[in-house]
């Protein structure tokens, strides 16, 4: 499978692709609509493996400098340079949005569920 991506990266040319089926393996269900790659599968795949083996390397620089046979420096701009290219996805509201939940809750203006629900 991995393979698979390869070929269609090159295929693709890094333009953006847009899958429009997914199909649960092993069953008959399948889903039809306009799903966008993961941040990760939208990088290209010498990057891909890069992401792979910093991970792989327990994050270690030192690692990834052997591994590779590059410097330091090269390492820690290339990380940067992917690490641009990947939203940071939130899992809580900024502290803002949570203090503007609570005045809305001590106000009345919603209830305690729908400020759980907001802040979750």
């Amino acid at each position: 499978m991995a393979s698979d991506w390869q070929e269609l990266t090159k295929l693709t040319q890094g333009e953006p692709i847009l899958v429009e089926r997914v199909k649960l393996i092993g069953t008959d269900i399948s889903i039809d609509s306009e799903f966008e790659l993961p941040p990760l599968a939208q990088i290209t795949a010498e990057d891909q493996v890069f992401v792979m083996a910093f991970v792989q390397a327990s994050g270690s620089i030192k690692e990834m400098e052997r591994i590779f046979g590059i410097s330091y420096p090269t390492v820690k701009n290339r990380l940067k340079r992917i690490a641009d290219l990947l939203p940071l996805t939130e899992s809580a509201p900024p502290q803002t949005e949570k203090s503007q939940i609570l005045e809305q809750l001590q106000s009345g203006d919603i209830s305690a569920e729908e400020a759980i629900r907001r802040m979750s």
